[in-house]
């Protein structure tokens, strides 16, 4: 498998576990997450969240299939948020960047890998519920975890992502989830008084 087409793996996955913890205090309003003091705020988040569903409310016959695979969107999208901050870090201590070169050139490898720029699209939107507007940010996490382990090593990211997490201070607001230290992955909080949206959005009229 090449490893531009594997992209049912998340990006979490590729750092080494345990890493992440959270601090679980009162959330502000209007505040999904705090990373690094700066704030990713609802308004945000639900702005990714609709791109998504809008993107899937365009690909037909698939668009019933893809919002019903996606019931708890906002928590995955925050996970992701989440997780491009943190390889930010690790890049930002490192001393690495993504330069638009190194990204026109990786979306070119998958783009050839996967049939064209209309499948490749296709696919991150069936494996990782991402608009064509958010495959900016997927590519830039695969160039800097790319180099991220040509300097630490393959399989050995996970004293610097430990580093970046614990400068990052992120606290997550329990309406989200909580983050599982174990799956490496934002889950499912222990605030059973919190109600979850997992009702798919309605596609707009005449789409």
């Amino acid at each position: 498998m090449h490893r531009r087409t594997a992209l049912s793996v998340s990006t979490a996955l590729l750092l080494a576990a345990p890493l992440l913890s959270a601090c679980s205090g009162e959330a502000r309003p209007g505040t999904a997450a705090v990373v690094g003091g700066e704030r990713i705020t609802t308004s945000a988040l639900q702005a990714q969240v609709n791109d998504v569903r809008a993107a899937q409310n365009r690909a037909g016959q698939a668009a019933a299939e893809l919002i019903a695979s996606t019931p708890n969107l906002e928590r995955q999208k925050l996970d992701s948020i989440l997780q491009s901050r943190i390889i930010d870090e690790m890049a930002r201590t490192a001393g690495l960047t993504a330069t638009q070169k190194d990204i026109e050139d990786e979306r070119k490898a998958y783009v050839d890998e996967n049939g064209g720029a209309e499948q490749f699209e296709a696919l991150l939107l069936q494996k990782g519920a991402m608009a064509p507007g958010q495959v900016d940010r997927f590519l830039r996490d695969r160039v800097l975890l790319t180099k991220l382990s040509a300097k630490y090593g393959n399989g050995k990211l996970e004293e610097p992502a430990r580093a970046a997490v614990q400068a990052l201070d992120i606290e997550v607001n329990p309406r989200y989830g909580a983050w599982d230290a174990k799956q490496i992955k934002l889950g499912v909080g222990e605030t059973p008084w919190i109600t979850q949206r997992t009702r798919p959005e309605q596609a707009p009229a005449g789409a």
